[in-house]
């Protein structure tokens, strides 16, 4: 009994090292693919966790900056914070706070600078169509009515489409081009909540040229 016992064993570990002589190699290397990626996935999680942390206290000191008109301090703080984590969604807020706080210090041409690095480097549709918008109000402001009109010509996120189309009815009406202000501010008006505020304001701009859309979306109605 003992001798069968021990010929079954023998047998057993026989077909197991032809089956490791055969795969041992593939098991190996998969093995250490696998753990190499979980540990490259671990590593990747705790630096995101370590940036995000960083970035966040960075921009405590932007926020903190600009509501005590401490400029020195926003001006390194923005800085830093724009260069060492540049992908996170902390950064592109300070980079837009930044913005606005320059823009209220009449440093337009700094503001501008914010706003266009929020465009190419924002990984939030959210900010870069923000920025856009921010970016083309200070362009207007410079006449560069061109510039302005291409920024929010780009493809925008759904939220953020009525207000494109709104800007892009100012600029056409300060270009004197009537008609495109008008198709230009229907599709704004169309877009936005019929509760509203702007979309009033968006309103009383196309009866400037003559089109009451109220009535008109009556009409259509019928």
């Amino acid at each position: 009994m003992a001798s069968h016992l021990d010929l079954e064993e023998q047998e057993q570990l026989d077909e197991l090292k032809h089956f490791w002589k055969r795969w041992g190699d593939l098991i190996t290397w998969v093995l250490i693919v696998v753990l190499a990626a979980y540990a490259g996935w671990t590593g990747w999680q705790a630096w995101q966790t370590k940036q995000a942390a960083q970035s966040a206290v960075l921009f405590d000191t932007v926020d903190r900056a600009a509501a005590s008109g401490d400029m020195a301090l926003l001006d390194r703080a923005v800085a830093d914070i724009e260069d060492k984590f540049a992908s996170t969604n902390y950064a592109q807020q300070a980079a837009l706070l930044a913005a606005r706080v320059y823009q209220d210090k009449d440093r337009a041409s700094d503001a501008r600078k914010h706003l266009t690095w929020v465009i190419d480097k924002a990984s939030d549709q959210g900010y870069e169509a923000l920025a856009r918008l921010r970016l083309s109000s200070l362009l207007i402001q410079d006449k560069a009515y061109d510039e302005a009109a291409k920024l929010v010509s780009a493809k925008a996120p759904a939220a953020f489409e009525a207000l494109f189309a709104d800007r892009l009815g100012d600029i056409a009406t300060l270009q004197g081009q009537p008609d495109q202000a008008l198709a230009a501010y229907q599709k704004a008006w169309k877009g936005l909540d019929a509760r509203s505020d702007y979309r009033r304001l968006v309103a009383v701009k196309l009866a400037a040229l003559g089109f009451d859309p109220e009535e008109n979306s009556t009409e259509t109605k019928k």
